[in-house]
């Protein structure tokens, strides 16, 4: 009797009764997962026109094994997730860890095959697969809560939990952004495995636990972080059920070996990679500069700024404005431990470690919700290992399920607190209800209002960096994007003020971090678009500086060298310094045949003929069916007065083009 009576004392805190016919809605779970499915359609229905933003380029659009559809795969399946974007090995260096997350690329890949570089149809799976994960996630709190019989406090709690899920605005990352498709994958395959253990226990059939194994297993495919569940699992079944410990070791055992044999093939792919930090910025936040060189963070900077960052997540759980999607150096500054918010994080912390650590022991269901909050965190804290950025939005779509449930059991405590008996009456039920309304009502405005900011990348870029004033990578990206789309036709009136503009965003990235390589190429861009080639020539010097192998850098500066050499020759009638300039792009592009043709024709007007004959040779070698370049040939010896060949490539010309006299007598336009 007396163990009966400990029993009934630990199951759970919150006094909880069967539900009564006065409470029929809160019983109905089939319109329950009706409306939260129609909720998060609802909420993310904006984003279904939006473009590609952001990483889609890496895992989508201009990923060589995305593009290639099914036929894809294998490549997909054999290389880290970066090749198929970098096109070269290494790149996993890039980001502490590496990555192998294949199977929202294999995803990528056969929607690529059917549909397409078409977004629509990505944004809308990602709308799909959030909205089955609410429900799942509702569902499971049904089974956790009250897996025999429905209770008051099951439905409450298990309502409010899903309904402040799917509003949340801190989740905008992760769905309307497509690539955010492995934050939704793995949420839904970790809950999936939960949910059919559960099943496992309850129904006595381990085949439900083998399948959760299954599922956990593909989850580890989509991002690493499902990891942690081995942890949540246990949890799970010591808080919610009477399982022995010798069941719930033998419910994990498929769990482990699919942890092992997902690690096995990891490393086979990626190699043993586990948390070696780059020394450059942007894969590495916790670098600053000292004597004109990047060093270390110390311990006391480094931890003082982890315990800043944990913070800043649970005041955007509570309080979420301002959103933004980037947080890299230095938007997040360096802290010291002198600083109150970084005092009160840690004293926060410190409480729900500890009041989780009280919990644990009585099985308390806010514990719980706690401990599920800081064990799905830690993956992505920089404590376990670094991550290669201060923090993200995205990072939070896990653990926000351990903060919406706690919320919600405190909104139906309320609710009792408030009434004068056992909730039995729908109308007891209003104080709570009615905050969780509200609040997902709120919640839901700034969610369909930050949806619009990621339309596309110029959208998200100038909307975010208003937010992120001082992160170098997007105020890089905001000149790259200006850059970019001031090519454009549509944009031609607004060309020149919108390179100046990049020039401006471009410098204040350099300010905050003067070793960005990606800066100066971009500024190297940016100054030959408008001409200034001086500037643009030192720019990329400045780029190869940094890293001698810059292959992008080398490629472009090559081009503005050409550039500049038609400028002076065409524009300023400056032959010495247009033969100059040409003579470099020559050294940096010896097989392209514009830059061969334009020194061709610098030395015809400086009447050097047998270098004119030199370069138009190499010009009809880079391209032999360029009926342009032979004529150009064929003039060169025409005036260094060797008749012969100059006719014999007249008519090679000819054979090639019957009217390139015609066409090159005509006057340009």
């Amino acid at each position: 009797m007396a163990k009966a009576k400990k029993q009934k004392k630990v199951t759970t805190k919150v006094k909880s009764v069967p539900v009564d016919n006065t409470i029929g809605f809160l019983a109905n779970r089939r319109l329950h997962c009706i409306l939260i499915f129609l909720f998060g359609f609802v909420l993310y229905a904006n984003t279904l026109f939006h473009d590609y933003t952001q990483d889609d380029a890496i895992v989508i659009y201009d990923n060589m094994f995305t593009t290639q559809g099914i036929s894809g795969i294998p490549g997909i399946l054999k290389y880290d997730t970066f090749y198929g974007f970098f096109k070269e090995e290494g790149k996993a260096n890039l980001v502490s860890g590496g990555r192998y997350r294949p199977l929202t690329l294999v995803m990528f890949a056969i929607e690529y095959s059917i549909f397409g570089k078409n977004p629509f149809w990505g944004h809308l799976i990602n709308i799909l697969l959030f909205g089955l994960t609410s429900v799942l996630l509702y569902l499971l709190m049904l089974k956790l809560l009250a897996p025999e019989k429905a209770s008051n406090y099951a439905a409450f709690v298990a309502l409010a939990t899903a309904l402040l899920f799917v509003a949340h605005p801190i989740h905008t990352e992760a769905v309307a952004n497509i690539k955010g498709r492995d934050e939704i994958l793995t949420l839904l395959g970790s809950l999936g495995a939960v949910y059919f253990c559960l099943k496992a226990y309850y129904e006595e059939k381990m085949m439900w636990g083998i399948l959760a194994a299954g599922i956990f297993f593909l989850s580890l495919f989509s991002k690493e972080n499902a990891i942690t569940f081995l942890a949540i699992i246990p949890l799970v079944f010591y808080i919610f059920t009477k399982a022995k410990t010798s069941y719930i070791i033998k419910i994990m055992v498929p769990f482990l070996v699919a942890t092992f044999l997902f690690l096995g093939i990891r490393s086979a792919v990626i190699g043993m990679q586990f948390g070696g930090e780059p020394m450059e910025l942007m894969n590495n936040p916790y670098l600053k500069i000292e004597g004109n060189r990047y060093v270390p963070f110390t311990a006391g900077e480094r931890s003082a700024t982890i315990c800043y960052t944990l913070g800043k997540y649970v005041q955007l759980l509570f309080f979420p404005h301002p959103l933004t999607h980037d947080y890299y150096p230095r938007h997040v500054d360096i802290m010291k431990w002198g600083n109150w918010k970084v005092l009160l994080s840690l004293m926060l912390y410190l409480v729900m470690i500890v009041f989780a650590l009280w919990g644990l022991k009585k099985k308390n269901h806010l514990a719980f919700g706690i401990l599920f909050y800081l064990i799905t965190l830690s993956i992505v804290s920089n404590i376990v290992f670094p991550i290669g950025t201060n923090m993200a939005e995205r990072f939070m779509f896990m653990p926000s399920v351990g903060f919406c449930f706690v919320i919600a059991i405190l909104l139906y405590k309320l609710s009792q607190k408030m009434a004068s008996k056992d909730l039995l009456s729908f109308k007891q039920l209003y104080p709570g209800l009615g905050v969780a309304m509200l609040v997902s009502l709120l919640f839901a405005v700034k969610t369909i209002s930050r949806n619009m900011a990621w339309k596309d990348n110029y959208t998200l870029f100038t909307t975010d960096v208003h937010t992120s004033q001082r992160s170098a990578k997007l105020l890089n990206a905001v000149g790259g994007e200006l850059t970019t789309l001031s090519a454009k036709k549509e944009y031609e009136g607004r060309r020149k003020a919108m390179l100046t503009e990049s020039i401006t965003y471009l410098n204040k990235a350099l300010k905050i971090h003067p070793n960005y390589k990606n800066t100066y190429l971009l500024l190297g861009n940016t100054y030959n678009y408008l001409e200034q080639y001086e500037s643009s020539i030192s720019s990329y010097n400045k780029a190869l500086q940094l890293d001698p192998n810059y292959k992008d850098a080398k490629n472009n500066l090559g081009i503005t060298y050409r550039n500049a050499g038609r400028f002076y020759g065409e524009k300023k009638g400056d032959l010495q310094k247009s033969l100059q300039y040409l003579t470099k792009a020559y050294e940096f592009r010896p097989d392209e045949y514009e830059t061969l043709r334009l020194l061709g024709v610098a030395y015809g007007i400086s009447g050097d003929n047998v270098k004119a004959i030199d370069f138009f040779t190499k010009a009809t070698k880079a391209q032999p069916e360029n009926a342009d370049a032979m004529f150009n040939l064929a003039s060169a010896y025409f005036q260094a007065g060797n008749q012969a060949k100059g006719e014999e490539f007249r008519q090679k010309a000819l054979a090639l083009d019957p009217n390139i006299e015609q066409e090159r007598s005509r006057p340009k336009k």
